[in-house]
């Protein structure tokens, strides 16, 4: 099984019971790992909505990712963290974590892509394939060239992220790539069930 597949990133906007909803929907329909982000800086509230979903997760075996903060990560002995190039160094974080919880870091570069191969992670996120909205500070967009050549060269997995959606993700998906992160596509959509199947089945 390849958890990185189908990656739900949550959404900070939506509240609680909706994101539980969204949550418990998606995995439903197939959904194969979900990371909680939450970019207020708020630690309790963070510890919150992370302890609500892993509640929605339990028993699914879809594994819950924290974004950024390891010490939330710790605090409701999640499944990994997800780190961004500004957060605490792999190397530090995988000595908290322990060799067992999954460590996946963010890259924006072709540089940052070559220097991650020898860290402690287990997957890599390459970030951005297209432009989005949501992503103001972009260093670089791969497009669906540079995403085949970083999977050519990366002996980790990688997940796709960065506008993303039912359009091109048939293409995404011919580039070998492992998995792709998703965040509107599952989260805005009508019903999340539904979302998923039908980006699985345009992966397939």
């Amino acid at each position: 099984m390849n958890p990185y597949r189908l990656y739900l990133v949550t959404d900070d906007q939506q509240p609680i019971e909706t994101l539980q909803t969204v949550v418990a929907r998606a995995v439903e329909g197939g959904v194969t790992m979900v990371q909680v982000r939450e970019k207020h800086g708020d630690v309790r509230a963070f510890i919150e909505r992370a302890q609500a979903i892993k509640t929605v997760l339990q028993g699914t075996g879809v594994p819950l990712i924290i974004n950024d903060r390891v010490d939330v990560a710790l605090a409701v002995d999640a499944d990994g963290v997800h780190l961004g190039q500004s957060d605490m160094p792999a190397t530090l974080a995988r000595r908290l974590i322990g060799p067992h919880k999954l460590l996946g870091l963010s890259v924006e570069t072709e540089r940052q892509l070559s220097e991650a191969q020898s860290l402690p992670v287990d997957y890599l996120g390459l970030s951005a394939i297209f432009a989005t909205p949501t992503k103001t500070d972009l260093k670089k967009e791969w497009g669906l060239d540079g995403l085949a050549s970083a999977v050519a060269q990366s002996s980790l997995p990688l997940v796709a992220i960065g506008g993303i959606n039912a359009a091109n993700l048939q293409q995404i998906a011919a580039t070998g790539v492992h998995g792709v992160a998703l965040v509107s596509a599952i989260c805005q959509a009508p019903c999340a069930c539904t979302a998923a199947q039908n980006l699985l089945r345009l992966m397939s």
